[in-house]
């Protein structure tokens, strides 16, 4: 596995917590209470297992040549729903960082925007990478061609 988060352990553990918009909130709302969440991950616990993450929202931008289900235009939820996901060393040490006390009340803050609630799932790592250059790009073509089947 090639890592693309750096110091991720190959035993790693992704959470992703999808947050869909009650319709009152703003994304304003969404990006101000999500930083100051990551900050205090950031902060308290770096050094207990936390690794790094990132925030994406739904830009409603629908791939129709990676979409099986139809020729949508666009998605519903654009604007409304974000994914927030992070890369902890284990689900131990990311279970103890939502018990501390610095992180639920910044935690409860989110949740107050979620129309949807929360559910937290926890995945295991099957592969990562980055990009090649485009010299590695040129040399994997290359070795493709000499030794295709």
């Amino acid at each position: 596995m090639s890592q693309l988060i750096n110091n991720f352990p190959s035993d790693g553990v992704v959470t992703i917590n999808r947050v869909i918009l009650k319709p009152e909130y703003s994304i304003d709302d969404l990006q101000e209470r999500v930083a100051v969440l990551c900050e205090n991950v950031k902060t308290y616990h770096s050094d207990t297992g936390f690794v790094g993450g990132f925030v994406s929202l739904n830009s409603g931008a629908v791939s129709n040549e990676g979409s099986t289900i139809g020729q949508a235009v666009e998605s519903p939820l654009k604007d409304k729903e974000a994914l927030i996901i992070t890369f902890w060393r284990s689900m131990e040490e990311h279970e103890a960082s939502h018990r501390s006390e610095t992180f639920q009340p910044l935690f409860q803050d989110v949740l107050e925007l979620c129309e949807n609630g929360n559910e937290e799932i926890a995945y295991e790592m099957l592969w990562s990478g980055a990009a090649y250059s485009p010299e590695e790009a040129e040399a994997a073509r290359k070795a493709k061609e000499a030794h295709a089947a």
